[in-house]
């Protein structure tokens, strides 16, 4: 699976909405996942110019004006701001003085907001966060994914809209391996790998000499091998440390930096207080299943070959491309939405819950097999029971080719219809 033209983003129809009712927006996200081009195309949509704080002579001419930049005409767009972080306190001034009116400003960064030093704290409560995730199967096959809307209003419909699959396993393992990351989607064989390598590097030398954590690369380095390996698992700090050589506080410092790069993603278990031995641990993903395919040295060629320790390896990766691809559906829907994974000190499971504002409930398995016997449905069934009524679907995506339904609100589907349309009447 080869990109080679433009993918246009599901993410800048929201931003042109967010834009209208919030002073600022900034879009975050990993380094060379698209935001550049997302906020180029806002920018020349809204008659604006673009403030490349990547370029050293912007950069420069900048610091030495940033009051002039920051009341220029609205919206200011400005890319990489952690680059020039008193941008924001410029900002700041300029809303305090002509009041925070909508559209004034839409930035970029490859941090969080919130992680980078206390100048970029300037405007909380006036910033708006919008994450921009790796391109979703949907944007890289141009169609429109609407399966989270349609299971929340029909989960019979959603089942019975598409029956059966033609994808393949095989299909399957080289979108796994492939990811979504644009400019890796535009190599291949060697030269994605290649890719893949350089931005590791430039992710942790880079951007953790922008936050002051220069020393650490190496830790990170070694801590994200070792996140890749528990990727769509549990999060165990203190093994983690150990394996590490290194104090259980420092590793968690250290993953909450690779957090704070979108390197990796933290799903936290959700629905505590349903029972008192449901598990409070988070399960870990790499941001990108490519990522971490090639950070586990995994290739299609080794996955398909059978080897023991690579399908073992695949239905961890598996899971994190699923969780990923839901992840995106539900960063776009228009109310916000609780994610989490659902754990029971017994062993029943659920890979990744949805949980609405009126406290409606979507949950969701992944399976590397092509069947799904009865004992898969352990978790879907308890957490069914458990919520009642709130309980809208249960899903095991497999790699089969049949969807259908196999009790009270759970069914199954082929994982392909998550980027497959779901054409009925009760779409949006």
């Amino acid at each position: 699976m080869v990109l080679d033209e433009f993918v246009p983003r599901r993410v800048s129809g929201l931003l042109a909405e967010l834009v209208s009712v919030e002073p600022v927006v900034a879009l975050h996200g990993p380094r060379s996942v698209g935001k550049s081009t997302v906020l180029r195309g806002f920018a020349g949509e809204s008659g604006s110019t673009v403030i490349d704080l990547d370029d050293i002579e912007v950069r420069e001419a900048v610091i030495g004006n940033l009051s002039a930049i920051a009341g220029g005409p609205a919206p200011v767009c400005v890319d990489e701001y952690q680059r020039v972080p008193d941008i924001l306190d410029a900002l700041k001034a300029r809303l305090n003085r002509e009041g925070s009116l909508p559209g004034t400003a839409v930035i970029t960064g490859s941090t969080r907001q919130d992680a980078l030093p206390a100048t970029a704290q300037a405007l909380t409560g006036r910033l708006h966060p919008l994450t921009i995730w790796p391109l979703s199967q949907g944007e890289i096959g141009n169609v429109r994914e609407n399966l989270l809307d349609v299971l929340r209003v029909d989960p019979d419909a959603a089942v019975a809209a598409e029956p059966t699959s033609k994808t393949t396993r095989k299909d399957y393992v080289e979108r796994v391996c492939a990811g979504g990351m644009p400019l890796a989607l535009r190599r291949s064989g060697a030269a994605r790998a290649r890719w893949f390598d350089d931005f590791v590097r430039a992710s942790i030398e880079r951007d953790a000499l922008e936050m002051g954590r220069v020393r650490e690369r190496q830790a990170m380095a070694d801590l994200l091998a070792l996140v890749a390996a528990q990727t769509g698992q549990l999060l165990n700090v203190s093994a983690t440390a150990s394996k590490l050589g290194v104090n259980r506080a420092t590793t968690e410092g250290h993953l909450r930096l690779l957090e704070d790069l979108f390197l990796v993603v933290r799903l936290q278990a959700w629905g505590k207080s349903l029972r008192s031995r449901v598990s409070a641990s988070p399960k870990v993903h790499v941001v990108d299943s490519g990522l971490a395919a090639r950070l586990l040295r995994l290739t299609p060629d080794k996955i398909t070959g059978l080897d023991p320790t690579s399908l073992a390896a695949f239905g961890h990766l598996l899971e994190t491309f699923v969780v990923g691809e839901i992840r995106k559906q539900a960063s776009w829907q228009e109310e916000p939405l609780a994610l989490g994974h659902w754990r029971t000190s017994d062993g029943a499971e659920v890979d990744m819950v949805i949980e609405h504002d009126d406290g409606t409930v979507l949950a969701f398995e992944v399976k590397a097999n092509e069947r799904a016997p009865g004992s898969d449905f352990r978790g879907l069934a308890q957490l069914r029971d458990s919520l009642g009524p709130l309980f809208t679907a249960g899903i095991i995506f497999t790699t089969g080719a049949r969807s259908y339904t196999y009790d009270d609100r759970l069914h199954v589907m082929p994982i392909d219809r998550l980027w497959t349309p779901v054409r009925i009447a009760a779409t949006r």
